[in-house]
């Protein structure tokens, strides 16, 4: 399954929830919500700095990852959001010998 790398920097409402029920609890919800869509939660982490919230995640395919993503923003709990589809190095190999031919 590809893999994604989602980016979010919470709203203030996101915050509350956090400090309600705690980032343990956070972390479940979005395993259920990539669960939702066929994928797998690789890993999840709280960050500090430009992003609050860094995962890692396997899903079938492009649009189950745009489903997610617009799941999660339209949820309100974000002020920003970035899918970012990560490639393997074999993959890279594959693109750079494509581009030679």
């Amino acid at each position: 399954m590809p893999k994604y790398l989602f980016r979010g920097k919470y709203s203030q409402e996101g915050l509350t929830v956090i400090q309600e029920k705690g980032g343990s609890a956070r972390r479940d919800v979005g395993k259920a919500l990539v669960e939702s869509f066929g994928g797998r939660l690789e890993s999840f982490h709280f960050a500090l700095g430009d992003d609050d919230l860094i995962a890692i995640v396997d899903l079938p395919d492009n649009g189950a990852a745009a489903a997610l993503s617009t799941s999660v923003v339209a949820s309100g709990r974000f002020t920003t959001f970035a899918t970012v589809p990560l490639l393997t190095p074999e993959e890279i190999d594959v693109a750079m010998e494509a581009h030679e031919a």
